[in-house]
């Protein structure tokens, strides 16, 4: 679908990774001329369309904000766009201005008898969820969604896959307090190095909790990521930090707060960005069964390791799946790209989700 490529292009080209303002711009205008949709642009810069009514609804998510891009990605004030073979390069191929722009014909050309398709690309993903945090909060609130992040080549290479769960990701700093002396004389001080390899000991040794999603399992994870402590070679250091990364499951964590416990230690969380699990299995067999009309090989349901505005919406109470063209390692890379045919391919996913969720039963 040459529609496709060409609304890629053109959103690619567009630099996104410090302000989303043009591109939220351009799919707005698109929207509004191209659809009967109801627009809005609210006031987080979140791009939201409707169309349709009724008790039941799906949205198609995707988010237009990018990470910075490499040099060789730009072009004066534009983002480098290029095509090899049956690839499009550029910072935003994959994640996710492509799924962005087949989700936008899908908005388009479906069908809307009896349920309210949404449309929703939220800015500032790639910096904590924020615009979708946003729109959650001002009471965006779909039954359903497909959110467009990657989920091609996970069970296979090239297959496009349906996510019914992801990890989330927990960051917490924990600092260790102690008293400086001088290097000659330890015994007048407190090391606070020692204090903070003694609680990396007890991080190794927190349990890692796991659960499973419609018969997948998940396992979380902890690592210690990061060290920094002490001011010089002949000082007993007086505060030690350590950077503690963990990949969370739902409804979990590791008990980091146990270390409190510990003379001169705290925990402060820097992010937690939430995991995703569809309890919904109807909807989650529809968008696979969708998935498997629309390519020769056999999808499967898979988990990711990764976070995405999916554990928002999740969290808030509508049932989502993670389905998209990008595959594992395209993204955020100085040589992204995206599967043009794969992007049409998910262009037909998204449609027959949109035609075909009304026959669910909402549970």
């Amino acid at each position: 679908m040459a529609e496709i490529e060409k609304l890629t292009r053109e959103l690619v080209a567009i630099p996104s990774h410090a302000d989303e303002t043009a591109a939220g711009d351009y799919i707005e205008q698109w929207l509004r001329e191209e659809t009967t949709g109801r627009i809005e642009r609210d006031s987080h810069g979140n791009v939201i369309g409707r169309r349709g009514s009724g008790e039941q609804s799906l949205a198609l998510v995707g988010h237009h904000d990018v990470v910075p891009p490499e040099e060789n990605q730009v072009a004066g004030d534009s983002y480098r766009v290029e095509r090899e073979s049956e690839r499009l390069h550029g910072r935003g191929a994959a994640d996710m201005k492509g799924a962005v722009a087949a989700a936008m014909c899908a908005f388009r050309n479906s069908a809307v008898d009896d349920g309210e398709l949404v449309f929703a690309s939220f800015v500032a993903e790639e910096t904590g969820g924020e615009g979708a945090r946003g729109a959650i909060a001002d009471g965006f609130a779909p039954t359903y969604a497909v959110v467009g992040e990657g989920s091609t080549g996970y069970s296979a290479p090239g297959v496009t896959d349906v996510a019914i769960a992801h990890k989330g990701r927990r960051a917490s700093t924990v600092t260790a307090e102690g008293v400086a002396a001088h290097a000659s004389r330890p015994e007048e001080g407190t090391n606070a190095i020692y204090r903070a390899t003694d609680a990396v000991d007890a991080i190794r040794e927190l349990p890692t909790p796991g659960t499973t999603v419609l018969g997948h399992e998940m396992q979380g994870s902890v690592v210690v990521t990061e060290i920094e402590g002490g001011s010089a070679w002949n000082v007993v250091p007086e505060q030690c930090s350590i950077t503690v990364d963990e990949r969370t499951v739902p409804g979990e964590r590791v008990p980091l707060t146990e270390l409190t416990s510990r003379p001169g230690v705290s925990v402060q969380v820097d992010q937690d960005l939430e995991p995703m699990a569809c309890r919904d299995r109807a909807f989650a067999e529809l968008v696979l069964a969708a998935a498997a009309e629309k390519q020769c090989d056999t999808p499967h349901h898979v988990v990711k390791p990764h976070a995405t505005d999916a554990g928002w919406l999740a969290a808030a109470g509508t049932a989502c799946v993670v389905c998209g063209p990008a595959e594992p390692g395209e993204a955020h890379t100085a040589d992204e790209s995206v599967s043009l045919p794969v992007l049409e391919r998910c262009y037909g996913i998204y449609r027959a989700v949109a035609d075909r969720f009304e026959t669910l039963t909402v549970r």
